[in-house]
């Protein structure tokens, strides 16, 4: 059965071996060029200064000006790497979704079963096959895209936790393509057919990430606040490093925002009565930067989070396939 499993589908793994093959010729000689670059430019040493006392003004122009030189001639690499997103999105479409429907739309799953192969074995088989070629495919893929991307996500001080630089790398695309894969099976056996399959796996699959990106990812810890006074704003968060600033504003000395999603920094000696720094804005004496946040040390714990719930959701679903396909006619 594992033979005939494999002989089914390796066209298909034959096809995804190229892919992989196709983008570790892009990802090896780009992310060795742009980390030549970024460290020739003295962008690590950048990137552990910033949100501390020791980012001088002259120190933090001269990493501006480093930064704007290395995104000039890499910024398009992040266009490219915006496309592999639907990499875990096309496993479960052309990898899951045809895994039961085409079988029962061709009718060639009678001739298994009637063969002395159980529905069981025969679901658990194929599912196997599947799962594993998608589990190396995304492992190989994620590690792969995380070292790419580490340059660029640092460079462009948005951090790894941003929202399309945190879904392309680490364990999170494991769980992406694994809960794909699942849905185009599961969605296999309630459709059985290849389009209408691959439709509900395409609107299940954005319909689960957009909510857990929107809804869940920033509440799976309790988030930190960090304030610091407008006269002394050497102490922050550092995005560059892998902070997720989630909320930032201005509050007073009750507490109360005053101006959402604006910072500010004044000279220690332009806060009295009269000053000039922020006036216009209504800052005075006693107020303060306020900040939500995520601290980037625990970017590998939200990752292990999100892959958790994802391969958790995808067994629930297989287990679901596998009670469809016993019951099939």
């Amino acid at each position: 059965m594992i033979w005939l499993a494999w002989r089914q589908h390796r066209k298909q793994a034959l096809f995804t071996a190229i892919g992989l093959a196709l983008l570790a010729a892009l990802m090896v000689p780009t992310g060795l060029a742009m980390r030549h670059t970024f460290a020739g430019l003295g962008l690590d040493d950048c990137v552990g200064a910033l949100g501390t006392a020791s980012m001088i003004p002259a120190a933090a122009d001269t990493c501006g000006k480093a930064s704007t030189q290395f995104n000039s001639q890499y910024g398009v690499m992040t266009l490219i790497g915006v496309l592999f997103l639907v990499l875990p999105l096309l496993a479960g479409l052309f990898w899951g979704a045809p895994l039961v429907a085409r079988e029962i739309e061709q009718g060639t799953h009678r001739m298994v079963w009637t063969q002395g192969v159980s529905r069981g074995h025969w679901a658990l088989v194929k599912f196997g096959v599947a799962g594993a070629v998608a589990l190396v495919a995304s492992l190989v893929y994620g590690l792969g895209v995380s070292w790419w991307l580490t340059p660029m996500s640092q460079a462009g001080q948005h951090g790894r936790f941003n929202l399309f630089f945190f879904d392309m790398q680490g364990t999170a695309p494991i769980g992406y393509t694994i809960f794909a894969v699942a849905l185009g099976i599961f969605a296999g056996t309630v459709w059985p057919k290849v389009l209408p399959a691959m439709s509900a796996t395409l609107v299940g699959f954005l319909a689960l990430r957009i909510a857990l990106t929107t809804l869940a990812r920033p509440h799976y810890l309790p988030a930190h606040v960090l304030t610091f006074p407008i006269e002394d704003a050497t102490e922050q968060t550092n995005p560059a490093a892998g902070d997720w600033i989630l909320s930032y504003g201005i509050r007073d000395a009750t507490g109360k925002m005053i101006t959402a999603n604006a910072q500010i920094a004044c000279a220690p000696d332009a806060t009295g009565p009269g000053a000039a720094c922020g006036a216009d804005i209504g800052i005075t004496s006693g107020n303060y930067n306020w900040q939500l946040y995520q601290p980037g040390s625990r970017y590998w714990l939200f990752q292990g989070i999100e892959t958790g719930i994802f391969i958790a959701v995808a067994a629930l679903l297989l287990y679901l396939a596998i009670r469809r396909v016993r019951r099939a006619a």
